[in-house]
């Protein structure tokens, strides 16, 4: 029997995303479902309703949660969306179970499953479902205009009449997904970029977008394309040359973050009073803690005439394409679970659906977060 898939109003302040866009509801249609979807779910997104044409409507989010077998999210659900999901029910999203156990908790004794797009693995295979990373490129080019709006100063040369204008020099701390978009973006905008990662095999792609990658002698290459904790001895290595070219940055764009625990601390208080008077630094891991010791989430800090911006949800401010972005994501994660019927059908032996699960049939399936909520 064909699934129902739904999707919501995102209800979280802020979140201007939503999880399934036209184009995708008419793909999921295609193979075979039902689509369902509460009334104007994507007008924040500027996908009116009138745009659905293979969708079905409901009226308020409890009806979708009373029929959708499938619900597709873009927030964690809370404990209120948990206790009206239909047991045995799956449920598709960003979880952040490191820090939502009583939700984690809920999800179990709801005897729903529910797949964490976050855990989805890095391999080959699952490019077109990492979430992680099509939300990170949004986050990254977003951040480079921030800083750019938020600057006294042009970023690129400029010759004119009254003289010329010297490029702004750009810092891009932490050189992934987040970190290239922002070195790319820098770019194009004419700023003279420099680049630093603790993973040297990143040298080259920065090199490749034209920017100059920071050597410090230290690399800290780790598993799943994160870079591994680094010592203290190599911190401070790190960190004496970093404030040497932070000091004389007109923006330093920092991106440095770790799933599930705190943003590594990388640009200290000493280093920001470094800095000169009209500066700035833009914070994308502001939610988890920051790079930056000054970072405070949602807001400005300005400290010593420098301006440390603390950016929240970044892709939620380019809310049409994260969503159309992160909706494929959903969908390629999805479709090979629906059988030629529309029916689901998950293969428990592929890695990708094995390794996302959060829980399943009244367990925690994903171990960390299990050892964690359990204390086992």
């Amino acid at each position: 029997m064909p699934v129902t898939i739904g999707a919501l109003r995102e209800s979280v302040p802020g979140e201007t995303r939503v999880s399934i866009v036209p184009e995708v509801a008419g793909k999921l249609a295609a193979a075979g479902a039902r689509v369902l979807i509460e009334r104007g779910a994507g007008v924040k997104a500027q996908f009116p309703d009138a745009l659905y044409q293979k969708a079905e409507w409901a009226d308020s989010a409890a009806q979708v949660l009373a029929q959708a077998d499938i619900l597709l999210t873009v927030q964690p659900p809370d404990l209120a969306l948990i206790g009206a999901l239909r047991p045995g029910s799956v449920v598709i999203g960003f979880m952040q179970a490191h820090a939502r156990s009583t939700e984690v908790k809920a999800l179990r004794d709801r005897r729903v499953t529910s797949f964490a797009m976050e855990l989805v693995p890095r391999i080959s295979r699952a490019q077109s479902m990492d979430a992680l990373s099509s939300q990170a490129a949004i986050a990254g080019y977003k951040a480079v205009l921030i800083a750019a709006n938020t600057l006294d100063r042009f970023l690129p040369m400029l010759t004119t009449a009254a003289g010329t204008i010297r490029p702004a020099q750009v810092l891009i701390v932490g050189v992934g997904v987040a970190g290239l978009q922002a070195i790319a973006t820098a770019r194009r905008l004419g700023a003279i970029v420099e680049a630093y990662d603790v993973r040297s095999a990143t040298r080259e792609q920065v090199k490749s977008l034209g920017a100059k990658f920071i050597e410090t002698g230290v690399s800290a290459e780790g598993t799943g394309g994160y870079a591994r904790e680094l010592t203290a001895e190599e911190k401070a290595k790190q960190q004496e040359v970093l404030e040497g070219r932070i000091a004389v940055a007109d923006a330093v764009i920092t991106t440095a973050a770790i799933p599930g625990r705190p943003a590594p601390r990388i640009v200290s208080r000493a280093a920001v009073e470094r800095m000169k008077a009209g500066a700035v630094i833009v914070d994308i891991p502001a939610e988890s803690g920051g790079n930056c010791e000054l970072t405070r989430a949602g807001e400005t800090v300005v400290h010593n005439g420098v301006k440390i911006v603390g950016p929240v949800n970044l892709p939620a401010q380019l809310a049409y394409h994260a969503s159309e972005m992160y909706s494929r994501n959903l969908l390629n994660f999805l479709k090979p679970a629906l059988d030629k019927d529309g029916a689901l059908a998950i293969d428990w032996n592929d890695e990708v659906f094995a390794q996302s699960c959060l829980t399943h049939d009244g367990a925690i399936k994903h171990e960390a977060t299990r050892k964690a909520v359990e204390g086992t």
